[in-house]
């Protein structure tokens, strides 16, 4: 479809029409370092291997297969190796798993105002991730597995205790808060 004129984030976010523009923002680098949690970090094979399957429309699974099938040029096959081999390939994350990442990331930036950040962003269920994603998927900015669903983002946690749970613990132990601190 060469001749469609390429789709923005501004044409996504008009498009899903419920989240700002900071929300996919959000979520793209979310996913970066949901991914770092679950894989470790991407090296320059993984980034050039993902350029690979771009360039020629293939997914992860394709990419295996040819491996196996010796259909693959040397530099092609040097990235894999140096990647860590086809075990070490697909770097993908679940819709559960993509959600608890969130959550770390959010906490890891703005700690205990996460929630608040994100209910601004009318994020207040897990299921807003998974449209926001849906929304990457359907635009063409991201990909999905085939087992991949909006489903896998309902219900993951509850947003009020996923997000003050971690600064209640530290009252809850017996440490009282005084004016004096």
């Amino acid at each position: 479809m060469v001749d469609q004129p390429s789709t923005t984030l501004q044409d996504l976010v008009r498009h899903v029409g419920k989240y700002p523009e900071e929300a996919f923002l959000f979520a793209r680098e979310g996913l970066g370092f949901a991914a770092d949690q679950i894989h470790g970090p991407e090296n320059d094979a993984h980034r050039a291997l993902q350029q690979y399957l771009l360039q020629n429309d293939l997914d992860w699974n394709d990419l295996v297969a040819a491996y196996h099938t010796d259909e693959l040029p040397e530099p092609v096959l040097a990235a894999i190796e140096a990647a860590g081999g086809c075990e070490n390939l697909n770097r993908h994350v679940s819709g559960r798993e993509l959600c608890w990442g969130l959550r770390d990331y959010a906490l890891k930036r703005w700690g205990i105002l996460a929630r608040v950040v994100l209910e601004t962003w009318n994020i207040t269920r897990t299921v807003d991730f998974g449209r926001i994603v849906f929304g990457f998927i359907d635009f063409d900015m991201m990909r999905r597995q085939d087992d991949d669903s909006l489903e896998d983002f309902k219900e993951v946690y509850d947003f009020t205790e996923a997000f003050d749970e971690p600064f209640r613990a530290g009252l809850d132990d017996g440490e009282e808060q005084t004016d004096e601190e």
